[in-house]
């Protein structure tokens, strides 16, 4: 549905990651039915979380990209593991502003607002790494650009971008990660700023036919660079029925004996894909079984 191009120069001083992520925000936007910057607003999210997930080292390791702000769109929420597998989250998806004045582009600053943009680490320690910055502009790129800079101390340049049909459908999507690794100088940072001051629309280029390896030679120009990794990635939620019957559990003997009580049935919704699981009396009754078994022993 998707993929990540990764590459470094030969001296080791840029790293370089590019991603086509069309199919994978378009399955996004028919899942969640998004409005045209919603669609915006999450696809740049999902683009830039696939990313950073590609760069985990472990197979299960996690990462999350959560936006929490007082804009329209008030929560965005990205997770995704180094097997390619990603899943968002919007919490208002049809949510939708006019055209930027000034960019005549989706005003995706305007849909996010202000608020706080948190990373959280997952990779099987004690406890998980969360860094948090306040939001700069709202467009994500720019955000996230902040963010390397502020709690990784991570020198980047952030580029994202979804294009949009007249019918809404997601007409292309892309984006670049550059980072400067130990070593990289001015002579490496003047190089990239003349590339990427000549570098139109990443979204518009993709539309025009562009793949990652022609983005990759248009950004990496001045720099030997040799490919690291092509990486599938793909939408794809990892929810199921044990998981939703885990869930409910925990919330308590107490709780589900009410559910019991009142409703004699539950339905639950994944907000990651939209399933809908049904659990009847008989499930909610195992439920509760466990919960009192589990609350027994603590």
């Amino acid at each position: 549905m998707g993929y990540i191009l990764k590459a470094i120069d030969k001296e080791e001083k840029v790293r370089f990651a590019l991603a086509i992520t069309t199919d994978l925000v378009e399955e996004a936007r028919k899942i969640h039915n998004t409005s045209p910057t919603a669609s915006a607003a999450l696809g740049r999210s999902l683009t830039a979380t696939a990313i950073m997930a590609s760069w985990l080292k472990n197979p299960k390791d996690t990462i999350t990209f959560n936006i929490k702000s007082d804009g329209p769109a008030k929560n965005i929420i990205v997770t995704g593991k180094n097997d390619g597998y990603i899943k968002a989250f919007i919490a208002n998806p049809q949510e939708d502003l006019p055209l930027n004045k000034k960019t005549g582009k989706l005003d995706v600053g305007g849909l996010v607002g202000k608020g706080l943009l948190t990373i959280t680490i997952d990779n099987g320690l004690k406890e998980p790494y969360h860094g948090t910055v306040p939001l700069i502009s709202g467009e994500i790129g720019e955000d996230l650009a902040n963010y390397f800079l502020k709690s990784d101390q991570v020198p980047s340049a952030v580029g994202l971008g979804v294009l949009v049909d007249k019918d809404i459908t997601i007409k292309a999507s892309a984006g670049f990660i550059i980072q400067m690794m130990p070593g990289a100088g001015e002579e490496e940072i003047r190089k990239l700023e003349e590339n990427l001051k000549t570098l139109k629309s990443i979204s518009h280029l993709v539309a025009q036919g562009y793949d990652a390896y022609d983005l990759l030679e248009k950004i990496s120009q001045g720099f030997d660079v040799k490919i690291l990794e092509k990486k599938e990635i793909s939408y794809k939620c990892n929810c199921s029925l044990e998981k939703v019957k885990d869930a409910l559990i925990s919330i308590g003997p107490k709780e589900i004996k009410e559910i019991i009580e009142e409703d004699k049935k539950a339905s639950i919704n994944c907000y990651f894909c939209n399933k809908d699981y049904k659990l009847d009396l008989k499930d909610l009754e195992e439920i509760y079984d466990k919960a009192i078994q589990i609350n027994t022993k603590d």
